[in-house]
Order: structure tokens, then C-alpha cells, then sequence
């Protein structure tokens, strides 16, 4: 199983900071809408869970997903969660709208991101720079099936950018 290892970076400063040393390895950059659904009696978030559409740069691709034990937004500097998609992309042929009528309601949480892929070290890191209504959070993240070792080259890359 792949576990999802993250470090939240304290400020934009430290962001752009990683986003420079990396640089060299970056591979892609999307952008993403992410929309949070629950039950009416909050069915999903009291049982630690989320359903999330994800659309991906100006919808050429909707994927949903329902994370287990989620975070919004993480809380630590260093957090683990384990997801699992919970089914292939919505549509094969188009992504759906955002205007679709669903009987998960309310909205719990909308967030747009921007993700910039780079491969380093073995590892494909994902730099995030989300914006929530409540603010902006940043964080470098990557899945391995070797989480201590991948937090810990995380860990080790963001104190270089210190030095």
C-alpha cells in the first residue's frame, strides 16, 4: 500500500524557496478544483471520510475520490494518510459539470491548487500551494510504499533549503 507523506511548509517564502532548488526536476504543473462533499447529516466527515471531485487543469479530467481519515488542511508539519481511490475516472468520454445535481450535500469545502510535479531522488514530489476561503497552505508531498524513508529525504530536502 502506497501511503501519502506530507510536510507543511510554514510560508509562501519556503515554497518558493523548494520550488527553486527542485526546479531542474520538475516534469509538469496542474492546476486543480477540488470539491468536498458530505451526507445531510454529515454521514462521510463523522466517520473521518471525504468524497472529493478533482478537476484537473480547466476540466480536461474529473477523478472522485474518498479519502479515510482526511485533514482539511493538514494540521501537522509532517502528516500520513492513507487513500484509496474509490473508482476510476466519472465520465470516459467528458468530464462532468460542476453544475451536476447530487444527493451528497452540502458542500463541505472548495480549495483550488496549484501542483507542481517534479521527479527527485527516486521520488515524484508534488508542491502544492492551495488556496482555501480561509486562507493559503503549502506543502511538499509524494505516495511511497516506503513512507519513514520518503519523510525522511523530505525532511532532509527541506532543511537544506535553509543552509
Amino acid at each position: 500500500m502506497e501511503v501519502e507523506v506530507k510536510l507543511r511548509l510554514p510560508s509562501s517564502a519556503a515554497h518558493e524557496r523548494l520550488s527553486t532548488i527542485l526546479s531542474s526536476h520538475h516534469r509538469c504543473t496542474h492546476f486543480q478544483e477540488n470539491i468536498f462533499f458530505d451526507g445531510p447529516k454529515s454521514e462521510l466527515s463523522s466517520n473521518l471520510a471525504a468524497l472529493r471531485l478533482r478537476f484537473y487543469d480547466l476540466e480536461s479530467r474529473c477523478v472522485s475520490l474518498l479519502n479515510r481519515n482526511p485533514k482539511f488542511p493538514p494540521e501537522s508539519a509532517a502528516s500520513k494518510s492513507r487513500r484509496s481511490p474509490s473508482t476510476p475516472p466519472l465520465a470516459a468520454n467528458a468530464p462532468p459539470s460542476r453544475g451536476a445535481s447530487s444527493k451528497l450535500d452540502p458542500l463541505i469545502l472548495s480549495e483550488e491548487n496549484v501542483r507542481t510535479v517534479y521527479e527527485w531522488n527516486g521520488l515524484k514530489l508534488e508542491l502544492d500551494e492551495t488556496h482555501y476561503s480561509f486562507g493559503t497552505c503549502y506543502e511538499i508531498e509524494c505516495e511511497s510504499s516506503e513512507p519513514e524513508t520518503a519523510r525522511n529525504l523530505l525532511e532532509g530536502l527541506y532543511e537544506e533549503q535553509w543552509d
